[in-house]
């Protein structure tokens, strides 16, 4: 069994208290708003997608120290938001079905009752707005290639912090974007012709 010396905990803390939160501050806060907007249009759930933007702050602090100072922050911060996004998912989708009776039951003694609704509550969302083609387009695609459409095309990520945000090689970011936006374009051609576009 091997001892770590004080001298190499001290090596490994590379920012005092004072400077974590300088680097906090400076680095990492001015992307909140791109952060927040990453999330959403992974969850679809405002909830959860604050919730996922302050899991991914408190993990940025945690990891400060590994942090380099002058790197490119915000496809720091989208790598830890995309895998705590991934876990998540992992963990909710091993978990059954929760169900809260209170609201079943309130839902069945209301008037509510006989109105008919989808099972889908983003098709009831969606289908009284007008005009957001292209938005639910994006929203339809698989998350993965949702995710190089957000990054590269809305963010505005090179292909290589792309690679990094997405643990995947360059080619496989390329072919990965050509494919979404073929499959984007497919959804929204009816959608561009109606408005004129060939």
């Amino acid at each position: 069994m091997t001892t770590v010396s004080q001298e190499d905990k001290l090596k490994v803390l590379k920012y005092t208290n004072r400077e974590k939160l300088e680097v906090f501050d400076q680095e990492f806060m001015p992307h909140v708003n791109s952060m927040y907007n990453f999330a959403y249009r992974l969850t679809f759930d405002e909830d959860d997608s604050k919730d996922l933007v302050q899991d991914t702050y408190l993990k940025a602090y945690r990891f400060i120290d590994s942090f380099e100072r002058g790197t490119n922050a915000k496809a720091w911060l989208f790598r830890i938001l995309k895998n705590s996004f991934i876990n998540d998912f992992r963990k909710k989708s091993k978990q059954p079905a929760k169900v809260d009776y209170q609201e079943v039951e309130s839902y069945y003694n209301s008037d509510d009752v006989d109105v008919p609704m989808t099972a889908d509550l983003r098709v009831d969302a969606l289908k009284d707005m007008i005009g957001d083609e292209v938005s639910i387009a994006l929203n339809s695609l698989a998350v993965d290639f949702r995710t190089v459409i957000i990054l590269c095309d809305l963010e505005g990520f090179t292909y290589e912090e792309m690679a990094k945000i997405l643990d995947i090689p360059i080619g496989t970011v390329r072919s990965r974007l050509h494919r979404a936006r073929n499959l984007l374009k497919e959804k929204l051609q009816s959608y561009a012709n109606s408005m004129g576009y060939k």
